[in-house]
């Protein structure tokens, strides 16, 4: 991709905490600017479009990644694809703002690898796979199964931690978006 924006990525698995760090981020002044990700699954009730995700069909999602309109994408199960959409960088970078991504990990080595040195990666780990279980069952969203194999997902994502620039433990949320802070600012001055 043209342009010489940087980009700040922060992936982890569900329930660890990344999109509350992400907003914290947004928060402080960074010059930042959230890039709002394609997905094909379907809205949740709390959900905006073209705020949380661009809520598209599975079949125009196809239809976009063959015209190439991509950053990078994934199917993250079965029918359900995620990724980030050309326009959205290209729009964020016009404004002079350096793109924030929320993405899973899978995701964000994939832009990391794209991005290469414009892209600060920080992988937010829960202190440890039990507590995210708890925390994923506090929210109460999740099914057995659901919670099972999120659960599961997320003991394989952490292994992928060390090839992330950094690793921001969520043991508690405050020291986490404080943590966070300091690598971004340091990164974008």
């Amino acid at each position: 991709m043209q342009g010489n924006g940087k980009c700040v990525i922060i992936s982890a698995p569900s329930g660890a905490g990344k999109t509350t760090i992400v907003r914290s981020l947004l928060a402080k002044g960074l010059r930042l600017a959230f890039s709002v990700s394609a997905t094909s699954r379907a809205k949740r009730s709390f959900e905006v479009d073209g705020q949380d995700y661009f809520f598209i069909s599975a079949e125009e999602f196809k239809q976009r990644i063959a015209r190439d309109e991509f950053v990078e994408w994934e199917e993250v199960y079965p029918g359900q694809y995620y990724g980030t959409l050309r326009a959205e960088i290209e729009r964020i970078w016009a404004q002079g703002n350096c793109a924030i991504f929320d993405v899973d990990v899978v995701g964000g080595l994939h832009l990391k690898k794209i991005f290469g040195q414009q892209a600060l990666a920080l992988f937010v780990s829960p202190p440890s796979v039990e507590v995210l279980e708890h925390r994923l069952r506090s929210r109460g969203t999740e099914t057995p199964e659901s919670l099972k194999k999120r659960v599961d997902k997320a003991a394989h994502e952490m292994t992928f931690a060390p090839e992330f620039d950094a690793i921001v433990v969520n043991d508690t949320l405050e020291h986490a978006c404080e943590e966070a802070h300091d690598r971004v600012k340091r990164f974008l001055d």
